[in-house]
């Protein structure tokens, strides 16, 4: 799978999100919208992870969607 399918599925994918990460809202979902600079930017935002961690994290996260 690619980022581009994940923007795609991205209301079937809000869900999962939120069960990783449930400092993230609603409406911070809205705004990531499935990009992924926005996804990081959030989880940076909301956890104070550094750049690296969330990289990390997010592509541990997207392994799981294969």
């Amino acid at each position: 799978m690619n980022w581009d399918r994940v923007e795609g599925n991205w209301k079937q994918l809000k869900g999962n999100l939120q069960e990783k990460w449930g400092k993230l809202t609603d409406d911070d979902l809205d705004v990531i919208n499935g990009r992924r600079d926005q996804l990081e930017g959030k989880l940076q935002e909301r956890y104070g992870y550094a750049k690296d961690q969330v990289r990390t994290d997010v592509d541990d996260w997207f392994k799981t969607l294969r």
